[in-house]
Parts: structure tokens; sequence; C-alpha cells
């Protein structure tokens, strides 16, 4: 059976401020979770909760119905991954070794490195498109070329459980796509539970079974796409006017935000140049 991973009225925070308080929350089991807001809204931070990178000031988070904070630390590395938002690695590390580092978990006294870990690692950056990389030390590396090092890394970790901060960060539109279809081929294939931040909401709203939208440190629309993005939670969460319309490629809602500049009466300035346009005369 997966293993269960829940947040019991958690309270996070840093330097004696309180981020999230009481918040609950079940993670839906071989589903694709996408976690929106505006920024400091308390996103990342539950994220890093529900890893135990940093520890509820109340509450608990569960795994397998096990206090996380309890658990041996290579337990919790074999089921659950992060991709932080600002990950560090060492100096000089090599891209190589770097990806090798998510079968680290995996390592015991009685279980070496073996062809099996070859195979995954492997695997991870013929999906990630890093082979030509493998050489090159990290911090040579452009920004989005180090991010699909990192999500490399992840899927060589290769855990029931992965969490995503800002997947997509630093990368051009065409590797979005190619990291969020790699993420939803995992979930659909292997039945990776996923669990992203997400800044796009039109990319949130494609490829999410579940969305949990927040709001100054609490949750305030949780389930499918079509059920929380709605004009009334987008107005209230991101204080954003914007029209939903369906998505012409596959049918989920679609924000359209409207501006202080559009959807309005004309002004004289746009008659002006709309005149301009239909009379050559005026030229």
């Amino acid at each position: 059976m997966p293993h269960l991973l829940r947040a019991e009225g958690i309270s996070l925070g840093y330097d004696q401020t309180t981020i999230i308080e009481n918040l609950d929350l079940e993670v839906i089991p071989g589903a694709i979770t996408v976690i929106v807001g505006a920024n400091a809204s308390g996103k990342s931070t539950l994220l890093k909760g529900l890893s135990r990178l940093i520890k509820p000031d109340a509450g608990q988070v569960t795994l397998g119905g096990r206090n996380i904070a309890a658990l041996p630390g290579k337990t919790v590395a074999t089921i659950v991954g992060l991709l932080p938002q600002q990950p560090v690695a060492p100096d000089g590390i090599t891209v190589a070794d770097l990806i090798g580092r998510g079968r680290y978990p995996h390592q015991g006294w009685f279980r070496q490195w073996s062809s099996t870990d070859d195979e995954i690692v492997a695997a991870a950056m013929t999906a990630t498109n890093t082979h030509e990389l493998a050489r090159r030390r990290l911090e040579d590396l452009s920004g989005g070329q180090r991010q699909r090092v990192w999500i490399a890394m992840a899927l060589a970790q290769d855990p029931e459980i992965l969490l995503l901060d800002e997947p997509t960060t630093f990368l051009d539109v065409t590797h979005q796509i190619e990291v969020l279809d790699l993420l939803l081929e995992r979930n659909r294939v292997r039945g990776t539970t996923v669990v992203m931040v997400l800044h796009d909401l039109n990319l949130a709203a494609r490829y999410a079974d579940h969305l949990i939208v927040m709001c100054a440190g609490r949750i305030v629309a949780n389930g499918t796409p079509a059920e929380t993005l709605t004009t009334e939670i987008v107005q209230h969460a991101f204080d954003l006017e914007a029209r939903i319309v369906p998505d012409p490629v596959c049918g989920a809602p679609m924000v359209v935000p409207i501006g202080r500049f559009h959807g309005r009466v004309p002004t004289v300035h746009t008659e002006a140049v709309n005149r301009r346009r239909n009379d050559p005369e005026l030229g």
C-alpha cells in the first residue's frame, strides 16, 4: 500500500514569525497535486514542512501513520523526494556525481551500488536530456541546465512521493512543458505521487489532478482545477480580476487576466488609433 502523507494541525514559521497556523492536509496517493498562491502565501513553507525540512511549531506531519520527525532520515528519503526552490550542491561537483547522489538513500551495509543503480541514473539522465552534461561541473551550467540536473537527481532517487518547489524555474517554455510532461508520465506509468508548487495558474490547471490554493498561510480552496479556479477564488487569493475560460487544448480552466487597461471602455487614444487604421486618408 502507498504511504499516506498528512499534515495534522501544523503550524510553521521562521524566526518567531508564524507563516502557517493549524493547517490540515492529506496528500492524495497516486495523484498530481499542485499548490498555487500569491507570493508569501505559504506554498514553499508548506512543502518544507511536508518534507520535514522544517519542524512544525505545533501539530505533526505523518508518513504512513507515523510522525515523520521520528522516522530515520534514510527511511524517509527512500519514500519522499524533495526538490527545493534553491538547492545547494558542493563546489566542483560534476553533473554525473550529483545525479548519482539520488541513489544514496538506497545504499547501506548490505546494499551497495549495483548495475540497477547505474540503470536508474542513466534513465533519469535520458529523461531530462542531461547525458551530454555528465562531465561538466554544476556551477558551469546555465540556470535551465542546472534545473534539469536537479530534477534528474530527484528522479534517480526514485521516491514514492515526489515534492517539487517550482520545478519549472529558469526553464524556457519548451523545457517547462517537457518537465511537466515527464512528471505526468512518471505519475501515470509508475504511480508516483507528485506534489509541486507552480506559479503559472494555467499550467497548474492543465497538469493537476488536485489543486490547492493558498492565501495568507491558509488553504482557501482544495479540489479539482474546475472547483478551485473560479473568478471569485482567483480574485480573493491573487487580488486579480480575471475571466475563466476553457483551455482550448484540454478543456481545463484557463485564467485570462483582465488588467487595468483591458476589457474597459476604449480610451480617446484607442479610438483615435482605430480611426487612423480604418481611414486611409488619416494614414
